[in-house]
């Protein structure tokens, strides 16, 4: 006959079970951050060889272009050793991103013979490796949203942020890089540029907001002034270039530079970040390992009592595992130490899970506000046919002139859903 021990112990495997998921979930978002490191620095290559003449850069480009290749292989080798069962909570969402990821993988060779071949332009091959990074980004968001564990969650929320801050600052790199290679800089770039610079800082703030204080500690350390200080100026020159007016190309190598600069500070901090996730999942897995042995040692001890009775008994007598007050009272003083190491046990795991519920509700309502942001920026672009850019900065504008929240009025638009006229073709 199976007790309230026999349960508790099979709740402890399924968090060493969940405890070894996201272990291997989070060895497969630090692989994947690797990669979108490197189709970063491969996108501003393209846009420097794409946007000067010669074939410049054409070195550079090839040899990132066979780092990825590695990295992309050893992401596949990843993905191949998940586990694809059916199962509960979010793996229909996490594998719907992978397999979006693959078919991007696959077309990749594609995009890199357009490159190489100059039969794009630098603003098409970004947007192509945008939507590429943008899915893997998805995959390190759907592994943040699936985390049952507050702290892994924690953590996987500021890396998320953070990689999204970072590709951001990529993108600024590939623009700024065409914008200096091609020698002109139009009002839509400025506006684009402006548009990444803000909000990469919105990113990196949800990144604080979520991170270890010595994760801060580094990301601080990271920030060079010198580095800071030459990108700032050369975006000063780019955004503030007037209609028509040449830029100096010799200043794309400076560009380039100061973004990468840039770039691999922070590629250090997500390092660190990763680093901390994966120690954190194994630490978890040690405790939890061993509370379970503490279980099962109880288990057998258990089949040797005999105060069957007086164990059912002692639970009328503590409504604590019922009612969860702050402190529960002690069991009966008739109760064998067995029987109280049990009640003791439940009480601390009934309150361990309400625990871990409320700080799982306070960590994703970041992840639920960018979702809510998110839909209701595509319902102003199809119903009033804007870019992503000119969608966020309309929305932006209501919150400001409305002195709400984003997320608020991301919220009413949603309401407005049902009565807004269908988006014409």
């Amino acid at each position: 006959m199976k007790t309230g021990l026999h349960f508790l112990i099979a709740a402890k495997r399924c968090e060493i079970a969940e405890l070894q998921e996201l272990t291997q979930t989070s060895a497969l978002v630090r692989v994947t951050a690797r990669l979108v490191h490197g189709l970063q620095r491969e996108r501003g290559l393209s846009n420097l060889f794409l946007a000067s003449p010669n074939g410049h850069w054409q070195p550079e480009l090839d040899e990132q272009v066979a780092a990825c290749v590695a990295m992309q292989q050893e992401l596949l080798d990843g993905f191949g050793s998940m586990d694809i069962e059916p199962r509960l909570g979010q793996g229909a969402r996490l594998f719907s991103r992978v397999a979006y990821v693959m078919q991007g993988l696959d077309a990749l060779p594609a995009l890199r013979q357009q490159v190489r071949t100059r039969a794009w332009t630098p603003q098409r091959a970004t947007q192509a490796y945008i939507r590429l990074i943008n899915g893997l980004l998805a995959v390190v968001f759907e592994a943040a949203d699936s985390a049952g564990d507050p702290d892994i969650s924690r953590r996987l929320v500021a890396l998320f942020n953070f990689m999204q801050g970072k590709e951001l600052a990529g993108q600024e790199r590939a623009s700024g890089a065409a914008a200096f290679g091609s020698g002109r800089a139009d009002a839509a770039t400025q506006q684009h540029l402006l548009h990444l610079i803000d909000s990469q800082e919105r990113c990196l703030q949800v990144f604080a907001d979520f991170a270890s204080d010595d994760l801060m500690r580094a990301w601080q350390q990271a920030q060079q002034a010198d580095t800071l200080a030459g990108l700032e100026r050369l975006r000063r020159v780019i955004c503030t270039a007037a209609p028509g007016q040449v830029l100096d190309t010799g200043q794309t190598q400076k560009w380039f530079d100061a973004c990468t600069a840039r770039m691999d500070g922070m590629k250090g901090v997500e390092d660190r970040l990763a680093d901390e996730l994966q120690g954190l999942c194994a630490q978890r897995q040690e405790l939890a390992r061993g509370e379970l042995a503490v279980l099962e040692r109880m288990l057998v001890a258990s089949a040797t009592a005999a105060r069957a009775a007086q164990r059912s008994l002692s639970f009328f007598e503590d409504n604590a595992v019922t009612t969860l007050p702050p402190s529960a009272p002690a069991p009966p003083t008739w109760a064998t130490p067995l029987d109280r190491s049990i009640l003791d046990l439940v009480q601390e795991q009934a309150r361990r899970l309400q625990t871990v519920s409320d700080e799982l509700d306070t960590v994703r309502a970041s992840l639920n506000e960018r979702k809510l942001i998110e839909r209701a920026k595509g319902l102003l672009m199809a119903h009033r046919h804007l870019g992503e850019e000119a969608a966020h900065k309309t929305m932006r504008q209501m919150a400001m002139n409305q002195n709400k929240r984003l997320v608020e009025v991301a919220e009413a638009v949603l309401a407005m859903a049902d009565v807004l006229p269908s988006a014409r073709p």
